[in-house]
């Protein structure tokens, strides 16, 4: 099993940033692949960011270019950098794990609590 805690939301002004982490536990951590996903108010879940535990990354298309997905597998803790915040980046902002490599939001088996990212305007 994977269990996942999000830290790092807050409140930021439109064209700031803010790293979003996320620490896993479980010895599988390695191997598995971690992804970030939000939802904002009265929306569906939406996939953001995902990393393979090789390195492959794949992003939404509003957030490429803007945000970052790392991961440090010593320590089992995954990253969102947030760059160039937009109003519309509001969200609660949800790490999960799944499998295998996907952007599916039914193929992550285990989910974070979830953190709020606001951006002023």
């Amino acid at each position: 099993q994977v269990q996942l805690v999000e830290s790092g939301g807050g409140l930021v002004q439109a064209g700031g940033s803010l790293r979003l982490s996320c620490a896993a536990s479980g010895r599988t951590f390695s191997s598995v692949t971690m992804g970030w996903f939000r939802q904002a108010s009265e929306k569906d879940r939406a996939f953001v960011a995902t990393m393979s535990w090789s390195g492959l990354t794949y992003y939404t298309e509003s957030v490429k270019g803007r945000f970052a997905i790392s991961r440090d597998n010593a320590k089992n803790l995954v990253y969102l950098q947030m760059n160039s915040l937009k109003p519309e980046d509001t969200a609660v902002y949800y790490c999960a794990a799944a499998p295998r490599f996907s952007t599916r939001l039914d193929e992550y088996t285990y989910w974070g609590q979830g953190t709020q990212v606001t951006v002023s305007s």
